[in-house]
């Protein structure tokens, strides 16, 4: 069922996909997601004539590309780090390295690549091989971390 779904609607899928995000690369991502997906809900899928399937996966591969969306969202929001953590100036270069070397568990490479350096979670997460929501878990922790650690809040 889900090979035949496969055959008749993929490259119809990228297409449409490719036009809803601009870029060849996420709509095959996308697309490939919703197979999986399909993969885990062959059942229900069984289920169904084969225009609910393919409403289905267009409906899943939309879902798929607005919760992207939604997350690169929320990343701008919290790009720069907070007002209630900015930096004492009298600190030093070498103090900062110091400090965000004494973060645990990857916190201050995290924490450096995203407001040092400009990478976004997903960037991050590609680079250092974690998902996306533990970099951003990450992010939040380090913050919390610097601020106890400057006498913040």
């Amino acid at each position: 069922m889900i090979t035949k779904l496969y055959q008749k609607y993929h490259i119809e899928l990228v297409r449409w996909c490719q036009g809803l995000t601009g870029n060849i690369q996420t709509a095959e991502e996308l697309v490939q997601e919703a197979w999986l997906r399909a993969l885990n809900h062959k059942d229900s899928l069984a289920l169904m004539n084969e225009k609910q399937c393919r409403a289905w996966l267009y409906r899943t591969t939309k879902n798929l590309y607005v919760d992207q969306v939604r997350h690169r969202a929320r990343e701008m929001i919290v790009a720069d780090p907070p007002e209630a953590m900015r930096w004492p100036q009298e600190m030093e270069e070498a103090e900062w390295i110091d400090l965000l070397d004494s973060l645990p568990d990857r916190e201050g490479q995290v924490f450096a690549m995203r407001y040092l350096m400009g990478y976004n979670s997903r960037q991050i997460g590609e680079f250092l091989s974690m998902p996306q929501g533990t970099v951003r878990f990450k992010l939040s922790s380090a913050r919390k971390h610097l601020r106890k650690m400057i006498g913040g809040k």
